[in-house]
């Protein structure tokens, strides 16, 4: 996947947030971040992308990356690692698992 068409499916989507967040194999990381597998393999392994943040594991053979905070991550490192840090805070909160329960109506009238 070429980014402009990563860029053209993002801002086509009909749900921004599912499309925002864009698991990616190694082979289009390296391409969309000018790094080689080699160095996001390293990046993984010494912790500076950090598991179930920047990157995933989808089984013992397969892992994806979070292109949009790989991307957002090269930009602010060194200059708004604060701003960084809120991007993920905002992928926490978007994931299912982050929103909060509707809560059970427990005031129900018996007759």
């Amino acid at each position: 996947m070429k980014i402009k068409e990563f860029f053209a499916m993002k801002s086509t989507s009909k749900n921004m947030t599912l499309q925002h967040y864009q698991l990616v194999n190694k082979q289009v990381a390296a391409e969309m971040t000018g790094l080689s597998s080699e160095t996001l393999k390293k990046y993984r392994l010494e912790g500076i992308l950090q598991k179930d943040i920047h990157w995933v594991v989808i089984n013992s053979r397969v892992i994806r990356y979070n292109i949009s905070l790989v991307l957002d991550w090269m930009q602010n490192k060194d200059s708004n690692p604060q701003g960084h840090l809120r991007a993920i805070e905002s992928y926490l909160a978007s994931l299912p698992s982050g929103q909060n329960k509707p809560r059970a109506n427990r005031s129900r009238r018996y007759k």
